[in-house]
């Protein structure tokens, strides 16, 4: 059987869920106890809206004032649901994403009450066990890929991340991949004063939660200006052969828990693939 005929019932996830009244603090809580990117808010066992970590740290910084206790899960400005049933097919939930570009579909049961999810992640797993044709990464990957230099300053490597809407710059050195930085490689775990008196809303969207530099002299923007790629990339990025199957790429991105991968040639960078590289395929 066709991998995109599958039905999606073999495929759902249970969420983790929260209730309209679940504070601003309790969700964030939730979402670093259990290392998640997003949970469903649901009502009366009916979904109404999901939260991820870039729902969060948006809110955080529109706050003002606002006692941050008093902001509750249904005070958020909810995410449009897109929702399937388990009837539905692998290639049906594919195009879903690849059209709104989202990484979660809610499964509903008949009566509109919540069944469970189906992640990217689910679908490329998929893909890995039940898909039995073979397919090259070069056959997939994107061939242009948003690059830095080690040198170049990370306020440059911000502005790449946002201009280009991406989740990630490789840093490359004699057109060999030497590091990668996302967002999480450098933002701080509370969005700091700098931030809310300097920075782009388009850049605060991003911001997610996890330890980043230290907010010594943080109320100035300058203080980021020493720091280059190198004090802030991950080192020796895992990466895949342009000539190996798309499903190397996958065990290689689900093992060490990472959403996209430098694509090389004789070490030489040719390019990148991700998740969403493989969903299309499934849409397709």
């Amino acid at each position: 059987m066709n991998v995109k005929n599958l039905k999606l019932s073999g495929l759902i996830e249970k969420p983790i869920t929260v209730g309209p009244k679940t504070s601003l603090l309790r969700t964030r809580e939730i979402l670093l106890e259990n290392k998640i990117k997003r949970v469903i808010v649901a009502d009366k066992r009916k979904p109404i809206g999901v939260i991820t970590e870039k729902d969060i740290a948006k809110k955080i910084y529109g706050l003002g004032t606002t006692p941050i206790t008093s902001v509750k899960a249904k005070d958020f400005k909810p995410r449009k649901l897109y929702t399937l049933t388990e009837e539905n097919t692998v290639q049906e939930c594919a195009k879903m994403m690849k059209k709104h570009r989202i990484s979660v579909v809610v499964i509903l049961n008949q009566d509109n009450t919540l069944k469970g999810m189906v992640t990217k992640t689910g679908l490329v797993g998929v893909f890995l066990t039940k898909e039995s044709s073979s397919i090259k990464v070069s056959q997939v990957m994107k061939e242009k890929v948003i690059t830095a230099a080690p040198s170049d300053p990370i306020l440059h490597v911000e502005s790449l991340l946002i201009r280009y809407g991406i989740s990630r710059v490789i840093i490359k050195r004699n057109q060999m991949p030497v590091g990668i930085i996302t967002f999480r490689d450098f933002v701080p775990a509370k969005i700091p004063k700098w931030i809310a008196e300097s920075a782009d809303p388009k850049e605060v969207q991003e911001y997610k939660f996890k330890k980043g530099l230290e907010e010594i002299h943080s109320n100035q923007m300058s203080y980021l200006f020493p720091f280059h790629s190198t004090d802030i990339m991950t080192p020796k990025p895992v990466t895949v052969d342009a000539d190996d199957d798309v499903k190397q790429a996958i065990v290689l991105m689900i093992n060490n828990n990472i959403s996209g991968l430098p694509v090389v040639k004789k070490s030489k960078l040719v390019g990148i693939i991700t998740k969403s590289d493989i969903v299309n395929v499934l849409a397709g």
